[in-house]
């Protein structure tokens, strides 16, 4: 997973002096703003997440959230021996380590991201698994050139039109080929970003699609991330030409002790984090 991955927050705090003095807001933001905002920000903080954290993500691991939730375990993709052979394409793929995990597997994986500098940690990982630096809105591949697509906290949440993000993956995806992308859970949007009691009282309207902004003093906007409910995803997902055959909300599991940004166990007990969407192309 990436994330664009789930951390916008943690990765934060120890960002650099761009997001030193931005101000958070609520405002509209549009695709090219957004898709900007992103890559720079990325490209600045992508050293302090990897760092942060590389040794839970792995360098060959599938994960799904913060939770833990191994796509070893939820086979969400298909059983793991029915993925040798198979083209996939992972979009906002961070440093690679869902691909390279699927390569373990006998795929032939594809890693995109918009963010050269996550692209250059994949590098630093290993040069097993080819790389593209894209955008999820124009995805730099012919009509059916995959059998599956994923994205563990990748774009989705981060573009302005998810659904000719939707679009374009089922244009790239062959007959039949499934395409499957974990977010932070919309209820969570309702609640401060906090790990802790303060997480757990509701602060806002679930119902506000403003987008969150933080900008520069220039109001120049250096990250952005689009709010939708759980019903504007299942309809975009509909609308990018995909049924939907499952809506996975892991819970979180003993083991897991860690916090990460706003992601913790109090909260993962009493409410989802992270949503799973499985989709399938007809």
């Amino acid at each position: 997973m990436n994330q664009e991955d789930y951390a916008h927050e943690d990765a934060h705090e120890a960002g650099s002096a761009a997001e030193d003095d931005a101000q958070a807001t609520r405002r509209d933001a549009g695709e090219a703003e957004s898709s900007r905002a992103s890559r720079g920000w990325w490209d600045r903080n992508a050293d302090d997440y990897q760092s942060e954290h590389g040794a839970f993500l792995g360098d060959d691991r599938f994960v799904w959230g913060p939770e833990g939730l191994d796509e070893a375990e939820a086979a969400l993709l298909g059983p793991a021996a029915s993925l040798k052979g198979k083209d996939v394409l992972e979009i906002g793929a961070g440093a690679a380590q869902c691909s390279r995990w699927l390569a373990s597997r006998g795929a032939r994986p594809v890693a995109l991201d918009l963010s050269h500098r996550q692209l250059q940690h994949a590098l630093r990982i290993g040069d097993d698994v080819p790389l593209v630096e894209a955008d999820a809105g124009r995805l730099p591949f012919r009509d059916g050139s995959f059998d599956l697509a994923c994205s563990a906290y990748g774009a989705v949440p981060f573009v302005a039109d998810p659904v000719n993000v939707m679009r374009e993956v089922r244009r790239v995806l062959r007959p039949g080929g499934r395409w499957v992308f974990s977010i932070t859970h919309p209820i969570r949007w309702a609640f401060p970003d906090e790990p802790g009691p303060e997480g757990l009282s509701v602060a806002a309207s679930y119902f506000d699609r403003t987008p969150y902004v933080e900008q520069d003093e220039d109001g120049n906007a250096v990250y952005v991330e689009h709010h939708r409910t759980v019903g504007d995803r299942v309809r975009d997902v509909v609308a990018g030409g995909f049924r939907l055959v499952d809506l996975v909300e892991p819970e979180w599991p003993e083991w897991n002790a860690q916090e990460w940004g706003g992601w913790s166990p109090l909260r993962g007990n009493l409410i989802p984090g992270t949503a799973i969407f499985v989709c399938e192309r007809d």
